[in-house]
């Protein structure tokens, strides 16, 4: 194992260490691919399996989205759904609007600073707002 990936293992694990979510071998694995550069990543349960696989990790697809839905129920990302088919796993925590691009099937952050909500509807009686989620699609503009 080379520095950065011992260095990138450590991090991943201690992300997990800091939500008190068990270490097995596969999870710390997994953590590695999406917090061990240091960056964010907006991934795919497909998307995370192959990078897995690439990276030379024996682990079934189901194991990944059990790990990704454990990882969520842990508070360490949060799933974010573009359509009733396609979910997207995000290790950015903080409250902030996405992109979706329509064309290349990514999510990506949008500027936070631009979203401007000035008012939500009141919720229903016994019922409060946990969250807002704002996903916005782009495409190509066509051309005329």
């Amino acid at each position: 194992m080379t520095q950065t990936e011992n260095i990138e293992s450590r991090r991943g694990a201690a992300w997990l260490a800091t939500a008190g979510v068990r270490p097995t071998r596969q999870r710390i694995a997994l953590a590695t691919l999406l917090v061990g550069d240091g960056h964010d990543r907006h991934v795919t349960a497909e998307s995370l399996f192959d990078a897995a696989r690439d990276a030379g990790e024996k682990v079934s697809l189901a194991t990944v989205y059990n790990t990704l839905r454990a990882f969520c129920q842990a508070g360490l990302m949060q799933e974010v759904t573009v359509d009733g088919s396609r979910s997207y796993f995000d290790t950015n925590m903080d409250e902030h609007p996405h992109f979706f691009w329509e064309d290349k099937g990514e999510l990506t952050d949008a500027p936070s600073h631009e979203l401007k909500i000035e008012r939500l509807p009141s919720p229903p009686e016994g019922m409060e707002i946990a969250s807002v989620d704002v996903v916005i699609r782009l495409r190509p503009k066509a051309r005329h």
